[in-house]
């Protein structure tokens, strides 16, 4: 008498794997990768720009803030003796917007700061730099969109827009999204 143990057979196995397979491919096609991209990007800008004011308080000095649209990156300055420009013995960093991500609203309605990229008035070196003074305030009330880089080339996708608000007197960051209902605060 022969004895069989309960299993699969190669062909159930098969059977099986081919049907997670295509499952896998319906739900992977429906994620927006670019989607998530902004919102990573949004969060590490306003990271950076909350590191920036906290940096000015804390080390009493101003932090300066420059948007180089070019490169699709911040730049940030610990400006030591408050003089407005970068010394050979200051720190400087960079922080790249993200991959597919670029400044711009794309189709999104401009928000009250502005209609440009970047908003900020001041210019140093010949880029919008937006300074912390060690009280925590900003240099000027204004802000930033980021959006993908396929809403910029589509002219559709406007709930791919982010935006940064700064508040003069308080150095304080709001983010916003867009949907379409308008902009919405984010944190």
């Amino acid at each position: 008498m022969v004895h069989r143990r309960p299993g699969f057979s190669l062909m159930e196995l098969v059977f099986v794997l081919v049907m997670a397979a295509i499952l896998l491919g319906i739900g992977v096609s429906k994620v927006d990768v670019t989607r998530f991209r902004v919102n990573s990007a949004i969060q590490v800008l306003g990271t950076t720009m909350l590191t920036a004011q906290r940096q000015a308080v804390t080390q009493q000095h101003d932090v300066i803030v420059f948007f180089d649209t070019t490169y699709k990156r911040l730049q940030i300055l610990e400006d030591r003796n408050n003089n407005g420009a970068a010394d050979a013995t200051e720190h400087m960093r960079a922080v790249p917007l993200g991959e597919l991500i670029a400044f711009g609203r794309g189709a999104a309605p401009a928000m009250s700061f502005g209609t440009a990229p970047v908003s900020i008035v001041k210019q140093i070196g010949g880029r919008p730099a937006l300074v912390f003074h060690r009280d925590g305030s900003a240099s000027e009330v204004g802000g930033f969109y980021i959006t993908s880089l396929r809403a910029l080339r589509g002219g559709d996708r406007p709930d791919d827009a982010r935006a940064v608000r700064i508040d003069r007197a308080t150095g304080r960051a709001s983010y916003f999204r867009y949907r379409a209902d308008g902009w919405q605060k984010i944190f």
